[in-house]
């Protein structure tokens, strides 16, 4: 179990690296373009296959995220990605921000109280 654990951690750290990687100047544009869009897929809560949908639901999950976060790591240069990944480990250790996190449930609040008051029959604007 405890490798399991590890395995997810660094999955985790990089997948953190290729995002940072897909910034990067001296990553080739391909290398870019594709750990920008493995980085986005992973990090984005809308899958290619629904997970409802039996076995298959966490197919990409499970084989072809991996995979596809493994060719991505190679295509990336192995001194950019090491650079990266050290990066990546330091952030995971730093302490998350729970004054960020408040404002940005704060910001949406405010955004669903506007909706609302917006679309509100009567609200005079």
């Amino acid at each position: 179990m405890m490798r399991l654990k590890d395995w997810a951690r660094a999955i985790k750290r990089d997948v953190h690296a290729l995002w940072l990687a897909a910034r990067d100047p001296r990553t080739p544009w391909y290398a870019k373009a594709f750990a920008f869009a493995i980085a986005a897929y992973a990090l984005s809560p809308i899958d290619l296959i629904p997970d409802f949908i039996p076995v298959l639901g966490y197919l990409d999950e499970m084989i072809l995220l991996p995979l596809a976060i493994l060719l991505a790591i190679r295509l990336v240069p192995a001194e950019i990605m090491a650079e990266h990944r050290a990066t990546a480990a330091a952030a995971a250790d730093k302490p998350v921000s729970r004054g960020g996190a408040v404002f940005i449930v704060a910001l949406w609040v405010l955004a669903a109280a506007l909706v609302t008051w917006w679309f509100m029959p009567g609200a005079a604007r």
